[in-house]
């Protein structure tokens, strides 16, 4: 039986939800990617290309901080990373988060919560950050799905 962590970001609060009801499905710890610095509503706010959000999704490089997990990803075999869909990809935090531990043989399912759409070309971007990973295609998980259907959809994965 493989060891699994699911790791998350959460804007509002939809996807942490989502991510600590995966956890249960599966039988896998959970940890919270927080960011040193916490998004306010302003931050948040996509139809202004000055807000954080927008600015640092506008910048491929862009990194934003994030609190010091204390996280031993070499423990786990699974790692399910979850979190908004921003601009049709990850949010940039995510590639901090990414870039922060050593997930070489590590199989990683991305999922995420999207008011309108879909993974775009997010496990494509992570595969590329997290070298030696094996980045499977993940899903949306939208619709506060139960413990059954989460169960169904990892075991899928």
């Amino acid at each position: 039986m493989s060891k699994a962590l699911v790791a998350y970001f959460s804007a509002s609060g939809t996807t942490a939800v989502v991510a600590r009801t995966l956890a249960q499905a599966v039988g896998a710890d959970v940890a919270e990617i927080v960011p040193e610095q916490p998004y306010s509503t302003a931050d948040l706010n996509w139809r202004d290309s000055k807000s954080r959000s927008s600015v640092e999704m506008n910048d491929e490089s862009s990194r934003p901080a994030i609190v010091d997990d204390g996280l031993n990803v070499s423990a786990y075999d699974v790692v399910y990373v979850g979190f908004p869909v921003w601009w049709y990809v990850e949010p940039r935090i995510i590639d901090t988060f990414l870039e922060a531990h050593d997930f070489a043989g590590k199989k990683i399912v991305p999922f995420a919560t999207s008011g309108g759409s879909g993974l775009g070309k997010a496990p494509q971007r992570m595969q590329a950050i997290a070298a030696g990973a094996t980045v499977v295609s993940g899903g949306l998980l939208n619709g506060n799905p139960g413990i059954e259907e989460l169960r169904d959809w990892a075991n899928a994965q």
